[in-house]
């Protein structure tokens, strides 16, 4: 099947160009002025913006976690991607103590596969590092997996400083790329002994228990950590002006180091946390939403591109769910939803605040995540051969966050009456309309992505 869409605005890394798209049996065929409609069936898109489908790299669906598994598995999380835009995404295949990388990944293709409205792939968290898995990672990135993700919290997670480092030896003899959590341990746990003996036991606690301290430090030991290898890192969802900071100063001293913030950092403050009763629960997440301050350095860093990609961290549990931390706030489930909304409070609150511009929002959500975790040019960009993955934008489309208008699988907003301009008005998924102003049309139309390596452009 052919399509034409006509009369748009094709947004890239680099420019807006007029332009028509002409997509056949789901790659994209050509992209010009005045294309040749043929027997194609033409799609007007005058007025419109037309990006690449947006790319989030960072999701936790259909995830066992704090005793409970996440609001979202793949069919209602890949749903709530696909009606805001985003056509690809990566999710963390665990592996869990006792398995293999190999076992971890299987577990993750039985949730995903067939359950998929966008296409996807998995990072490969790390918790149990021993020569078996140190032998299985050239495999593993030969057979289309080149992205890992290692914690430096969590007991169930948490790798130490000696095996940080053989992990990332390793990644540099195979060819992978790393993201890392960065929180120091051992402060959060000292705090949460403190506040507890306070009788601080409400969502409130949880902020004061990851201070931006914790952050920077993990930051700063890691990046040395990476430089005795010699290897880029990720250092995955930044919250903080002290933890950017480090990343600077490593910089400075000729290290590449890659960074992803998410949108809750950049639109929310640890204001949440002392809403009344249970409502704090709602922004539990690590590391916790954080000053007005932080989320200005983090601005200017985006417009600096001195951070490369925005994802989510998608960790969605219903109200309910948080309410297992009643009396303990250690015990709620930390995560928040977010995977939908992504696009649009990056061009309301980002492009038409003139924090960035309509390019850069391309870059971070589309074109530097597909080249850090080894999907371009099939992913990422509106060009010949590239996968028909198009967010037809409308620009002009005035809405309010709700509840109730959101796909997710939870029963609250996080931006609950964030008044926003902006819509996905129709998505395609390698040439297939799949949704279509916030529904979908199509579902289960997801592939799994084999990924190469990553390319580094920084």
């Amino acid at each position: 099947m052919k399509r034409l869409l006509k009369g748009g605005t094709v947004v890239s890394g680099s420019g807006c160009t007029p332009a028509d798209v002409l997509i056949e049996d789901g790659r994209i065929a050509a992209v010009g002025q005045e294309l040749a409609a043929g027997e194609a069936e033409v799609t007007d898109v005058t007025g419109k913006l037309l990006f690449p489908g947006f790319i989030d790299a960072h999701t936790h669906f259909d995830l066992a976690v704090s005793g409970t598994v996440t609001a979202d598995n793949f069919e209602t999380g890949t749903k709530a991607a696909a009606v805001g835009g985003t056509t690809m995404i990566l999710d963390f295949a665990t592996q869990y103590k006792g398995e293999s990388l190999h076992e971890a990944l299987e577990n993750w293709h039985k949730k995903s596969d067939g359950n998929s409205s966008c296409d996807y792939g998995y990072h490969l968290a790390i918790s149990d590092w021993n020569d078996a898995v140190r032998e299985e990672l050239d495999s593993i990135v030969q057979e289309g997996v080149s992205s890992f993700k290692v914690y430096m919290t969590y007991d169930d997670m948490v790798l130490c400083d000696k095996q940080i480092y053989q992990v990332l030896k390793r990644l540099k003899e195979v060819g992978g790329i790393v993201g890392v959590h960065c929180e120091n341990k051992g402060i959060i746990d000292a705090r949460i002994e403190e506040e507890k003996a306070a009788g601080h036991v409400e969502p409130s606690a949880h902020p004061v228990t990851r201070p931006a301290e914790a952050e920077a430090e993990a930051i700063d030991r890691l990046l040395k950590i990476a430089a005795l290898v010699d290897i880029p890192v990720m250092v995955v969802h930044l919250s903080t002006a002290l933890g950017y900071q480090e990343v600077e100063q490593a910089r400075a001293r000729g290290q590449k180091v890659y960074l992803e913030t998410r949108p809750q950092y950049l639109v929310l403050d640890d204001s949440r946390y002392e809403l009344p009763g249970f409502e704090g629960s709602k922004y539990v997440c690590s590391p916790p939403l954080r000053k007005t301050e932080d989320q200005e350095h983090l601005w200017k860093a985006l417009a600096e591109d001195r951070i490369q990609t925005v994802s989510t961290d998608h960790c969605s549990f219903t109200y309910a769910q948080k309410e297992r931390g009643a009396g303990d706030f250690t015990k709620i489930p930390n995560g928040m939803p977010g995977v939908e909304t992504r696009p649009v409070l990056m061009y309301t609150y980002g492009v038409l605040k003139d924090r960035i511009t309509i390019e850069q929002m391309c870059r971070l959500l589309s074109e530097q995540p597909a080249k850090l975790y080894g999907m371009y040019p099939q992913k990422g960009c509106i060009a010949a051969g590239s996968d028909a993955d198009i967010v037809v934008w409308n620009p002009d489309c005035t809405w309010t966050l709700t509840k109730e208008n959101q796909a997710a699988n939870v029963d609250y907003n996080p931006f609950e009456g964030f008044e926003v301009k902006g819509r996905a008005e129709k998505v395609f998924l390698r040439g297939t309309l799949v949704a279509e102003d916030g529904h979908m049309v199509e579902a289960g139309k997801g592939e799994y992505v084999r990924r190469k390596k990553p390319e580094y452009f920084i």
